[in-house]
This record gives C-alpha cells, sequence and structure tokens, in this order.
C-alpha cells in the first residue's frame, strides 16, 4: 500500500491502556512519505467524533462528510498492517494547521 502523508484511513487501535483513543478509527498519517515507503510502521494522530473547540492540541476537520477532530495530543506509532481502508485526505490548509499544533506541542 502506497501511504501519504496527510491521508486518512481507517485504523484498527486496538488494544489500548487507560484513555487512550480505542477501536477502530479514522487517523490521519502524519509521518513523512519517506519513513512511509521504508518503514513497517506509520506516525498518525487519531480522528474523533467528539470536538473540543478551545483544546489547543485538536483540529476540527471535516472527514467523509462528518465533523471530526484529530486528536494530536494522542499521537501512535502503528503497523502498516493495522491501516485498513484510505478514506479522505486532508486539505493543504488543514494540513498546515495540523504541522503548526505538532510543532508547538513537540518543538521543531
Amino acid at each position: 500500500m502506497d501511504i501519504r502523508r496527510y491521508e486518512i484511513y481507517i485504523a484498527d487501535l486496538n488494544p489500548t491502556v487507560g484513555s487512550e483513543i480505542r477501536k477502530t478509527r479514522p487517523v490521519v498519517v502524519v509521518s513523512q512519505d519517506e519513513m512511509n515507503r521504508h518503514l513497517d510502521t506509520v506516525v498518525v494522530c487519531p480522528l474523533t467524533s467528539k470536538l473540543h473547540p478551545r483544546w489547543r492540541s485538536r483540529l476540527q476537520i471535516r472527514c467523509a462528510n462528518k465533523d471530526a477532530e484529530i486528536a494530536a495530543d494522542q499521537i501512535y506509532t502503528l503497523s502498516r498492517q493495522q491501516l485498513k481502508k484510505k478514506i479522505d485526505r486532508l486539505s493543504e490548509e488543514k494540513a498546515a494547521q495540523l504541522r503548526r499544533i505538532i510543532t508547538a506541542m513537540y518543538g521543531e
């Protein structure tokens, strides 16, 4: 599978521990394309339908015609095998906003 940065996939996030976002849900790939081509893992941020507009670690988007929120505070590294199917892709504007949130949270 050719996995690209800022594409949105359905992924199986189980098993989880504690308050991690769980179950099968959409995720946005945030790892660089070079990594995605060569590694057996990808770095993703899960999406949730529980919206928290004031949380600075979250980004509201429309995905597959539904309101959703990217949880940049819950970054995961997943096996490529956990990605099931591509369902959408972030716009350039939303990708830039997500980069800014991740940089603010984790540094340059």
